[in-house]
């Protein structure tokens, strides 16, 4: 399994301190898409640019994927627009392949011959490994779920992450869900303000 996919199984395993939005997870699981691709030496980070290395082929097809589609001419991508450009619908891809791999199951009535209902985790060996890693505390994964208001509020005790590279990336993420946030108030705002107008006094 990937960062991804544990990151989405972990969200749908573990209480938040707030809903988790299909935006905010999309652009989380990019980030989480673009430290695996560094781990995996797919890419390496020059400031906050994306240059991409040697394209081999990943054993993940949605992390194969990613890297498939990684800008490979200077002056290359930065962090921020991969978050954007790769997050949309990001969240809904991931759902669909844990769904084609059997790790996600939808309940069945009886009344109604296809598949319907809320989706669950299957009981697997893939949502075992995501939450041995969630309670061992593995930095990464926490991170990424802290961005995602999953977890223990992360301050001075936030977990230690050594590579730079990863801490640049984890940045951008918790900058970009807080710039989307910001967005929809400001939407929520105007919507209210709309309404207002057209209320009257």
């Amino acid at each position: 399994m990937t960062t991804p996919r544990d990151l989405l199984i972990v969200s749908m395993d573990v209480a938040s301190s707030r809903p988790v939005e299909r935006g905010d997870l999309s652009l989380v699981l990019a980030g989480a898409e673009v430290i695996d691709l560094l781990g995996a030496q797919a890419l390496t980070l020059e400031d906050d640019r994306i240059v991409p290395g040697a394209r081999g082929t990943l054993p993940d097809r949605l992390l194969d994927e990613a890297a498939s589609v990684l800008v490979r001419e200077d002056p290359y991508e930065s962090v921020e627009d991969w978050l954007w450009r790769r997050g949309q619908g990001l969240s809904d891809a991931y759902r669909s392949a844990l769904e084609a791999d059997g790790q996600l199951t939808r309940q069945r009535h009886r009344w109604l011959p296809v598949r319907s209902g809320q989706a669950a985790l299957a009981d697997s060996p893939a949502r075992r490994d995501a939450a041995q890693r969630w309670a061992s505390g593995e930095p990464v994964l926490v991170s990424l779920a802290g961005a995602l208001g999953i977890g223990e509020p992360q301050g001075e005790d936030s977990p230690e992450i050594a590579d730079d590279s990863v801490v640049a990336v984890l940045a951008a993420v918790n900058d970009a869900v807080m710039e989307l946030e910001a967005v929809r108030q400001r939407r929520s705002i105007e919507d209210a303000a709309f309404d207002n107008v057209w209320r009257g006094p």
